[in-house]
């Protein structure tokens, strides 16, 4: 598909945030979110968002920036099926209309099962009590790898393991952008409670894949406020990922692992995520 539309990308960000959650066993494990983007990708007339937010008050948020550009808002993308990448559908339809949400098969079956699940589900409403759906709406499945916008192509690639099995990137080769959605993160801590040594490196080898678009423009899932969208953030999640595998193989304790990422990554927001992911990391190596 050739391209006939200019298109433009901007990117909002929410800061991190307070949630509910245990108290902290140590510094820097206290109960926060962290931040988060959601992309628009518009044309002349119409637009498409990537990535919905979580709670109310960052959705709405979001919808009045989305309404400042003055286009249609012709489709919202979910990256993958973790809910803080699709729990604000529901909000945004409230102001958008029936919008179509959108979701390679795999994410979808995944948005489903965090939606149903008990534990899962249970989770969300816990964190955010009060602040996301209590019967949230899940994307459709998407069967199609592409997107049109105004007569140019979104691609969207089945990259595989990010910080979830199954997730997937826009590629805009129009504008030589990538929206990573988490499998790139920029300046925050990396979620890799789901991952071992094995899924790490094909996670790894994903963010190569991303390398090769040789894209100008990356946009993170979890991304700070104010940092640049750089491609240099793809060797930033790799070089963080080695460390974490390392660190995990040299150190015996939860603690130990948080105070030897903290040492090498001390400026990424949310040390929470190192906590949960280095308890879950020590879990892991107690199973074998």
């Amino acid at each position: 598909m050739s391209s006939t539309a200019d298109l433009k990308l901007d990117v909002f960000i929410t800061p991190m945030r307070a949630m509910k959650g245990a108290p902290a066993q140590g510094p820097g494990d206290e109960p926060m979110w962290s931040p988060m983007s959601a992309t628009l990708i518009h044309g002349e007339k119409e637009a498409v968002l990537v990535d919905t937010l979580v709670t109310f008050d960052q959705v709405d948020a979001l919808s009045d920036w989305i309404e400042g550009f003055g286009k249609q808002l012709a489709g919202i993308y979910v990256t993958h099926g973790h809910s803080d990448h699709w729990i604000g559908l529901s909000r945004l339809r409230e102001r958008f209309g029936d919008v179509p949400g959108w979701a390679r098969p795999e994410v979808h079956e995944r948005a489903v099962f965090e939606a149903t699940n008990p534990g899962l589900s249970g989770y969300w409403q816990g964190v955010f009590p009060g602040e996301i759906p209590k019967e949230p709406a899940v994307p459709d499945k998407l069967d199609e790898t592409s997107i049109e916008l105004e007569g140019s192509e979104l691609k969207v690639i089945d990259i595989g393991q990010g910080d979830t099995e199954h997730s997937t990137v826009v590629h805009v080769p129009s504008i030589a952008a990538v929206v990573g959605g988490d499998v790139v993160y920029n300046q925050v801590h990396m979620m890799t409670a789901e991952t071992d040594a094995e899924s790490r490196q094909a996670w790894i080898d994903n963010l190569n894949q991303i390398a090769a678009l040789d894209p100008q423009i990356v946009v993170s899932g979890h991304h700070r406020v104010g940092a640049p969208t750089d491609p240099k953030s793809i060797g930033e999640s790799q070089q963080y990922l080695r460390d974490f595998s390392r660190v995990v193989e040299e150190q015996e304790t939860v603690d130990d692992i948080v105070k030897t990422m903290l040492d090498l990554h001390p400026d990424r927001d949310n040390p929470r995520v190192v906590w949960h992911c280095a308890r879950e990391a020590v879990k892991k190596r107690e199973q074998v």
